[in-house]
């Protein structure tokens, strides 16, 4: 079976030690805009798609037909790889190895599971529960094994900090490295010197989440790799900014009546963004 070149090309990023800095996307629009900055990944946040596709917060509402098929769709409109939420790979073994293939069939480059119970909740809010950590250890070696490319990367998340301290999380990651995950990613750290600690004790790749209004301090690139992290992702921002630009629109619409004069920043070129160029020269090629 053919590989994975875009799973491939990440790898090879990590290896050769280039930092994967990497936004959020979660639909479309936001796939093709951040697809043409040249970042070295984006990452397809379990909150804004779950918020984008259904209005509902990610509280384990998506399913995996859900997310799926929005991985699938992301694939299919951007040449950057993505790092993908599968939140706990949607039940027992069976099911991880089935997202494991759906999710690398989809196109995806790296798949992120996370040791919650289901229904999982977002990282950053209270009252996640974790499952025992062999039950997650094992998910990972199921997750490794299920591959049919060996370039697609197994990120493993523990969300083990918040209620249960930052010794069970180290020893959760160590244990998650063990078992065969290619990035490790320690959730919602509460400090600079826990973030520190992390880079010091973890061996393998180190995910950090820089999410907006959350737990973890927001530190620059900078400072994450020297502490020893190698990727770091944005999930938040581009929803967050997106959301707050349409209700300032939106209020400058309905309390003058036009949209004229709107001060929010407008994307000027939508029907290249979106690809029209490629339709009307179709529609050329094949005119009646």
């Amino acid at each position: 079976m053919a590989g994975n070149p875009k799973a491939a090309k990440l790898r090879a990023l990590l290896t050769q030690g280039e930092f994967i800095l990497a936004p959020g996307i979660y639909d479309g629009i936001s796939a093709r805009v951040a697809d043409r900055m040249g970042f070295p990944a984006l990452y397809m946040t379990g909150y804004g798609a779950t918020a984008s596709m259904l209005g509902l917060p990610d509280a384990g509402l998506a399913t995996y037909s859900d997310m799926v098929g929005r991985a699938e769709m992301i694939c299919s409109v951007v040449e950057t790889p993505l790092i993908a939420d599968a939140d706990t790979g949607y039940g027992g073994l069976l099911n991880v190895q089935r997202t494991i293939r759906g999710y690398e069939a989809a196109g995806v480059a790296a798949i992120q599971i996370e040791d919650q119970e289901m229904p999982k909740k977002c990282g950053h809010t209270p009252g996640r529960r974790v499952v025992p950590a062999e039950e997650m250890a094992l998910k990972i070696k199921v997750a490794s094994d299920a591959r049919r490319h060996e370039e697609t990367l197994i990120v493993a998340r523990t969300d083990a900090r918040t209620a249960h301290g930052l010794d069970e999380a180290l020893r959760r990651a160590r244990l998650y490295e063990e078992a065969g995950a290619d990035v490790i990613f320690v959730e919602s750290p509460e400090s600079e010197a826990e973030l520190e600690r992390i880079g010091r004790e973890v061996t393998k790749p180190l995910l950090a989440n820089m999410v907006e209004f959350g737990k973890t301090p927001r530190v620059e690139v900078d400072r994450l790799k020297k502490w020893g992290f190698d990727l770091a992702i944005y999930p938040g921002l581009g929803f967050s900014v997106a959301a707050e630009a349409m209700r300032l629109a939106w209020t400058h619409l309905k309390d003058r009546g036009t949209s004229n004069g709107v001060e929010v920043p407008q994307y000027r070129d939508m029907h290249e963004l979106m690809g029209f160029a490629e339709v009307w020269d179709f529609e050329k090629r094949w005119a009646t």
